[in-house]
């Protein structure tokens, strides 16, 4: 294994951003930056044993300051939606940002990966670790408590790339963090992931209007959302089916059968390279969309990003579960440990 620490360039203020390589003996590299703890790239062996880069992102910390779409950002204190733009806690309602129509998306506009944080590298003979911490104050982003958070990414000699989410805090408060990185199985660049083969085990997804969960769970049996028979992102994502049309795409939050323990919840695979990744996570839900509002965005290596450019395997709380009595809550109690685990594992086919 080995761990590689290099300047990344100034962000807004001034200070220098720093990119962390982790790599192993066979091949596969994944680059992290203590900006936003943001992933950066994921270089993993094709067929051929030619490196192909894996997810979208940019040259350097300029790229993260100005980040649209989120690119490899790590989300939080909540990813996703909160109806209303509020959320009651202890019987206090916390007013936040509407920047998503009448909804809050991603915690608003001062995101968590607009801050530095604290770097700590480890590495033994079987994986190469960053972790990165930060205390969110109390009442940043409008959301209550001083919040203690370390992000984890964690290479394996077996091709895993481990996102471990730990945090605490001093007063109840909405815990819900997720990798919102576009992954691109032909190459970051290389065109749209219509033809990737992607598998979800999940027999329902939460119904939504405008992105908000109305507390209902949609069986996917016959509909173009049904994932759980390996097939084409692009055979059902221009069907003539409102949850589809709506989003022009797939932005859909499915329910997972996790039961709090790490499981592998899906798969994409690129035919053209025949990288395979599977995800396995202990958290209910995993959003899958697929870029439907990239647009055009400049890229690593002189690379453009249009819409359908990449897809995000979002692990995740429901949408709104601060809110919706039904889901599982994403309200952490003050004093509590939180923790959740991810897993993106590489393989390659022949």
């Amino acid at each position: 294994m080995e761990l590689i620490r290099e300047e990344f360039g100034a962000a807004a203020d001034g200070r220098t951003a720093y990119l962390y390589t982790l790599k192993n003996d066979r091949g596969m590299e994944v680059s992290v930056t203590d900006y936003g703890a943001s992933l950066v790239r994921i270089i993993v062996p094709d067929r051929n044993g030619n490196p192909v880069d894996c997810v979208l992102g940019y040259d350097s910390v300029d790229g993260y300051v100005h980040n649209h779409g989120s690119i490899g950002c790590a989300v939080g204190r909540n990813a996703n939606r909160i109806g209303g733009a509020k959320v009651t806690i202890g019987g206090r309602v916390y007013e936040l940002e509407k920047n998503d129509g009448e909804n809050n998306l991603h915690s608003g506009s001062v995101r968590s990966a607009q801050f530095f944080y604290q770097a700590a590298v480890k590495k033994d003979s079987s994986r190469a670790a960053a972790a990165f911490s930060r205390i969110m104050p109390d009442m940043e982003q409008g959301f209550p408590g001083a919040l203690d958070v370390t992000i984890t990414y964690t290479l394996t000699a077996d091709n895993e790339l481990i996102i471990d989410y730990d945090a605490s805090c001093d007063t109840d408060t909405v815990v819900n963090f997720t990798n919102h990185s576009y992954f691109n199985l032909s190459g970051q660049g290389s065109g749209d992931i219509l033809g990737h083969i992607v598998t979800i085990d999940a027999d329902c997804y939460t119904a939504a209007v405008a992105g908000i969960p109305t507390g209902e769970l949609v069986p996917v049996e016959g509909t173009p959302m049904d994932f759980r028979t390996p097939r084409p992102i692009g055979d059902g994502i221009d069907a003539d089916y409102a949850p589809l049309t709506d989003c022009g795409g797939y932005d859909h939050n499915y329910v997972l059968k996790t039961d709090g323990e790490v499981r592998a919840v899906g798969s994409c695979e690129s035919p053209k390279t025949g990288i395979r990744m599977e995800v396995r996570t202990d958290l209910p839900g995993l959003q899958l969309y697929t870029a439907n509002g990239l647009g055009n965005v400049a890229g690593k290596n002189g690379a453009r990003y249009a819409d359908r450019g990449g897809v995000c395997f979002e692990t995740q709380y429901f949408p709104n579960a601060c809110n919706e009595p039904k889901f599982k809550s994403s309200i952490l109690p003050g004093g509590e440990m939180y923790h959740s685990e991810t897993v993106y594992a590489f393989s390659t086919g022949k």
